[in-house]
């Protein structure tokens, strides 16, 4: 891809989501357009956003030199419907997609290397990234995290996320950020799209870390009640 070219991201993991529109050239982050998007109504939504800003922009989708595809972890309708959407708009020109965690996002975005969002349940999706180790993403409670070694400091955009840590981490620093945003994705897709590392679409796939509440708490298959 082309330093300058414009580049699509897309984020519907959150309670709520947002696509940009941006540009990077040198040190220079140009966001030529974004939208908010209320969560439970993105498969309603979305495709009419990402129309609406292209449109602002006057570019069209054969103009953009790739899309940044929030992949999770989140809400599985959320995730589901965003990367729907993503591989729909790329198959059309072959733009080359990047997919991001959202956990990786925020921790860029507070400056720090791990971070954490609330999972609901009591649980909490979980970044770790240490030095001379590579990062690790995960589901983790409080079982989980009395088990392991605490970082000096971790990015929450949360309050659940913050108070389960000053419970079983109370020594490590909280560095509190606004959620992300497609928008703060821009930056680090570009670096990902110049470099050439590109999602393969037909293996693109969620990065949930939770199983579906279907798979949770569906009747196993071959366990049904059978009538003589």
């Amino acid at each position: 891809m082309q330093h300058g070219a414009p580049i699509l991201a897309i984020d519907t993991c959150g309670p709520s989501g947002s696509v940009a529109l941006g540009r990077v050239a040198g040190r220079d982050l140009e966001v030529l357009g974004q939208a908010e998007l209320e969560g439970r109504t993105y498969s309603a939504t979305l495709v009419a956003a990402v129309r609406d800003l292209l449109a602002a922009a006057k570019i069209g989708l054969r103009d953009l030199g790739g899309i940044v595809a929030i992949s999770g972890p989140g809400s599985f309708t959320g995730v589901r419907v965003g990367l729907s959407a993503v591989k729909g708009l790329a198959s059309a020109h072959d733009t080359p997609v990047v997919a991001l965690s959202r956990l990786l996002v925020l921790a860029r975005k507070a400056g720090v290397p791990s971070s954490a969002l609330d999972a609901h349940r009591g649980e909490l999706f979980l970044r770790l990234e240490c030095a001379g180790s590579d990062p690790v993403e995960l589901l983790a409670g409080p079982p989980e995290l009395a088990a392991m070694q605490p970082p000096l400091r971790i990015a929450v955009c949360d309050e659940a996320a913050a108070k389960m840590f000053s419970i079983a981490w109370p020594k490590t620093q909280n560095v509190k950020a606004t959620p992300p945003t497609a928008a703060d994705a821009l930056r680090l897709g570009e670096s990902h799209l110049v470099a050439g590392v590109h999602a393969d679409l037909a293996q693109l796939d969620g990065h949930y870390l939770r199983r579906s509440d279907a798979e949770i708490f569906g009747k196993p298959l071959g366990n049904e009640s059978q009538t003589p």
